[in-house]
């Protein structure tokens, strides 16, 4: 029996994360960060990686140098993956089960997107999965002092779909944005019984 995504009862607004969680693409990006650190003799795994979901790109490379104890310049090889990954994003798909909820609710309840992303390849993205047209809202790595695992992400999304935190309810992918989405104190979903992501591609 298929698994449906459910809404809390009590929820006035609902608040999305992108990546791995509309948008099937986290081997993408997986991918896109392999590419670019062969050349810096690093061989990234896809546990370590999905460890920092939803962590922007600078500060993802920052912990893979600790990691891995290597001195890449975290703002150079950023642009290095985004540019790899932009070459690739045109093989994502949507993840259908929760793109079918936004829909659902769209113009029903108020609705933001909070992603630990860039605004271009976010706009880019939903352009491609097909949801742009049903998002008003984007709070994108742009927009914040603080990525996730810090709340700012979500508290900025509900500031300004003007609906008060703790009825709010986050779908997300990531250990980071769960986290940030509970510190918060909005209601949490984690998207990952609902599709299966296919590192086997890369």
């Amino acid at each position: 029996m298929e698994k449906k995504l459910e809404i809390y009862p009590g929820t006035k607004a609902l608040i999305f994360d992108l990546d791995g969680t509309l948008a099937d693409n986290m081997p993408i990006h997986f991918l896109a960060f392999r590419n670019v650190l062969k050349d810096y003799k690093v061989d990234l795994k896809p546990e370590l990686f999905m460890s920092l979901a939803g962590v922007p790109a600078v500060e993802t490379i920052a912990h893979y140098n600790d990691f891995f104890g290597v001195q890449m310049d975290p703002e150079k090889v950023g642009h290095q993956k985004e540019a790899e990954y932009e070459k690739l994003m045109h093989k994502m798909k949507p993840v259908e089960p929760v793109v079918a909820l936004l829909k659902k609710y769209h113009g029903k309840l108020p609705m933001a997107v909070g992603t630990g992303g860039y605004r271009r390849l976010a706009e880019i993205t939903m352009q491609i999965i097909g949801i742009d047209k049903y998002v008003d809202i984007l709070v994108s790595a742009d927009d914040v002092q603080h990525p996730k695992p810090h709340p700012e992400t979500f508290l900025k999304c509900a500031e300004k779909i003007g609906v008060a935190p703790e009825f709010c309810q986050v779908f997300e992918d990531g250990e980071p944005g769960m986290q940030a989405a509970r510190t918060a104190g909005m209601m949490v979903t984690s998207v990952n019984d609902f599709y299966e992501m296919d590192f086997s591609l890369v």
